[in-house]
């Protein structure tokens, strides 16, 4: 991978992984550089690596909840922390990788209406029938969705990028590389533009 590429490795039920969602399309147009979306289930990166997610600390979740509203601000972006939190993404994380396989120009409109509908509408995208309208919404059949979702060849495609994740140190969400340096957090956009400006 040149470093003129920032790889993004993310999960959907990571609200940091929404938040560092909206400002790299910007800082990878601003380098020149390719902004590569890389879907990773959270939940297995956390099992490999004995990792967990900041909530089960309650002291730690509350400064969270208060941090990343505080981004949201700096940046100018909406968020709400939302409600039905933690959400099984499962099928959401299939669906990201089904797109980039199946119809990777529509891998775009998808990850952005994920975002919005659990980050800025506190929908309950662990709702299947929420999934369907969505996806219709964007201009996929449901039925077409669920057959991508339940393929073998993506969900071995989910597992073989979550383990790849894994291998090259990523430990939880956002985790960004440009080449390979890592990055971990939304928090350290500004040294990921520091790197593809090298």
């Amino acid at each position: 991978m040149n470093d003129k590429t920032v790889e993004f490795y993310f999960d959907f039920g990571s609200p940091a992984s929404y938040l560092a969602s909206t400002q790299l399309p910007r800082i990878a147009a601003e380098t020149g550089a390719t902004l590569r979306y890389r879907p990773m289930l959270l939940g297995g990166v956390f099992k490999a690596t004995g990792n967990m997610s900041p909530v089960t600390v309650p002291a730690k979740g509350r400064w969270m909840g208060a941090d990343l509203a505080r981004w949201a601000g700096r940046w100018g972006v909406p968020f709400t922390m939302n409600p039905h939190f933690p959400i099984n993404t499962l099928t959401l994380m299939r669906g990201a990788v089904a797109l980039q396989m199946r119809r990777p120009q529509a891998f775009g409109d998808y990850a952005d209406a994920v975002f919005h509908d659990i980050w800025v509408a506190q929908a309950n995208l662990g709702d299947p029938a929420l999934v369907g309208a969505l996806v219709q919404r964007i201009g996929i059949a449901p039925d077409e969705f669920i057959a991508w979702v339940g393929d073998a060849e993506v969900k071995a495609a989910l597992v073989a990028q979550t383990e790849e994740a894994v291998a090259r140190g990523v430990f939880g969400a956002p985790t960004c590389f440009v080449g390979g340096e890592m990055h971990f957090g939304q928090d350290r956009l500004d040294f990921v533009r520091e790197a593809l400006g090298r």
